[in-house]
């Protein structure tokens, strides 16, 4: 018998079947093969099929899940930073500062406690410019859900959410210096008004946590709160606030064994409480009829706290052009920004056209003009150097630095009565080499309105290029001319201003004109009021 055998046919389906099968090792013995060799040239593609697997493998990580990975690590934080605040103890704090820096010394509530001092005279504050809260009691239909919502103070919501709903709302009627109509916006009432100005910047929180270490209550504290907009004598006719401060300083006294009160007022309510001072004792309907010794029945004493009487040159920056201080720190931080008119919100036109309808404001510009703040060429500053802080020295080290700061000072004279200067070389140059043209006589001419902000109302609109290159040519300004400069360059804001503020000296306090209200909260042109000091 043969021992070969006769092989089976082999059928096109069956060698189809094989060459399959067998192509998966033949890739696996070329890829073997490509990677002993290590060159880029005999090394073969993948195929398609193993290509598409190894994409379905690996998913591709989309801008969207990056946005949401990041969000994801942002609350997760937030909630972890927050779960262990509300877990750490009230003392953690304290006892962290108290570990870095030694212990803390005692409050001076607690101080005055340990001395045996308690609560005596009844206390009464009285906050400034912009420290009270204001809140909304009947506004537009931008203003729907905000019923006696802060509009001021707090966390300025408001101001993020719907700005130009909220400068319409904090803007006041620009002919009469009072509320638009269908708009009403008033103080906040109690010590919650002006405790704090925004969170954790306190205003009078402090010193009414320490004032009730001592035993002081809210029967024994009040707040005089009042709508800091307005000028003093409006907060009266619209709101009668004169008249509420006065009862209430009648009952706190009263309820409380007829001790007299001690007065606090801060900034520009010193002002303010000045204009009280001489309204409560002026006769009705002008004043609110207490008689000549009403403060000395009632008042024991007033503390004053930076009380701007004689003006305050930042004042007319704010004033002039909107460029107060904060404004200059925000364009030093992010230039450019306030002058940008994305989403048209026109920052600097809209705050200019909402603090010139706030009357209180010229309340604060300086008085007594070159007489009290100087003139081109001298000060009641002249000669003072602006050092820094000195260390502790012997008398000889300060003798010496002494004579080189006059020696730069002769050489470096600052013009402390030129409150405006059109560029450093007009600010410091001799009077003699300043070529000025009078600006008071000038023809404003055409209109200079931008058109980008023609819906924003602004005095300077109606100046045109005339009346600005008028109040550039004059190049410098003293407290003098400052007044006659506003009123050129804002007539509106300057006629309600001299209607309700002096800003000059009184030649005879006699004188019948100078029992007008105007004259009530400028000491220049008003008796100060006499305080009868009894136990």
């Amino acid at each position: 018998m043969s021992a070969i055998r006769r092989r089976k046919p082999i059928n096109e389906s069956d060698k189809t079947s094989e060459a399959s099968d067998s192509k998966p090792h033949k890739e696996k013995e070329e890829e073997q093969h490509g990677d002993d060799d290590g060159s880029d040239k005999d090394k073969k593609k993948i195929p398609s099929k193993i290509k598409k697997k190894h994409e379905e493998k690996q998913p591709k990580w989309s801008c969207l899940d990056s946005c949401c990975w990041f969000i994801g690590c942002i609350c997760v934080t937030w909630w972890l930073l927050l779960f262990l605040y509300n877990a750490m103890p009230a003392s953690f704090p304290q006892y962290v500062t108290e570990a870095i820096t030694g212990p803390l010394p005692d409050p001076p509530g607690v101080k005055l406690k340990k001395e045996g001092l308690k609560a005596k005279h009844p206390v009464v504050f009285v906050p400034g410019i912009v420290t009270g809260g204001l809140e909304l009691w009947e506004g537009r239909k931008c203003a729907e859900g905000l019923f006696r919502k802060r509009f001021w103070g707090g966390t300025f919501g408001e101001v993020y959410k719907r700005p130009l709903c909220w400068v319409e709302h904090m803007s006041l009627d620009n002919e009469t210096g009072l509320d638009p109509c269908g708009i009403r916006v008033r103080p906040v009432s109690g010590l919650v008004a002006a405790d704090y100005f925004a969170p954790g910047y306190f205003v009078w929180a402090v010193l009414i946590a320490n004032l009730a270490r001592i035993g002081y209550e809210e029967k024994t504290m009040y707040m005089a709160a009042y709508d800091w907009r307005l000028s003093f004598q409006n907060t009266e006719a619209r709101d009668q606030t004169l008249s509420r401060i006065k009862s209430n300083i009648e009952l706190i006294v009263a309820t409380n064994g007829g001790k007299k009160a001690v007065v606090i007022p801060h900034s520009m309510g010193v002002l303010y409480f000045l204009h009280f001072m001489k309204w409560v004792e002026a006769p009705a309907p002008m004043g609110g009829g207490g008689g000549p010794d009403w403060c000395s029945k009632h008042i024991k004493a007033v503390v004053n706290i930076g009380g701007p009487f004689l003006g305050v040159p930042k004042a007319i920056a704010g004033l002039f052009s909107a460029e107060a201080k904060d404004i200059a720190v925000v364009r030093a931080i992010a230039p450019g920004f306030l002058d940008n008119d994305i989403f048209q919100l026109q920052t600097l036109q809209h705050v200019m056209r909402m603090s010139r309808s706030w009357d209180s404001t010229m309340s604060m510009i300086p008085r007594g003009g070159d007489t009290i703040w100087g003139g081109l060429d001298w000060s009641p500053e002249e000669g003072y150097s602006c050092a820094k802080k000195r260390e502790r020295k012997n008398d000889t080290q300060i003798a010496e630095e002494a004579g080189v700061e006059s020696a730069v000072s002769q050489t470096r004279s600052a013009k402390y009565g030129r409150i405006i200067s059109f560029g450093k070389d007009v600010a410091e140059a001799p009077s003699s080499d300043v070529e000025r043209i009078d600006f008071r006589d000038a023809v404003k001419g055409h209109s200079a309105a931008n058109t980008t902000c023609r819906d924003v109302w602004t005095e300077y609109h109606d100046m045109g290029f005339g009346g600005i290159n008028a109040v550039a040519e004059y190049k410098t300004y003293t407290a003098e001319s400052i007044v006659d400069l506003l009123h050129f360059v804002a007539p509106k804001m300057m006629a309600r201003g001299t209607a309700h503020f002096s800003y000059g000296i009184a030649d005879n306090l006699d004188d019948p004109k100078y029992k007008h209200y105007k004259y009530w909260s400028n000491p220049l042109e008003t008796k100060l009021i006499h305080l009868l000091m009894m136990k």
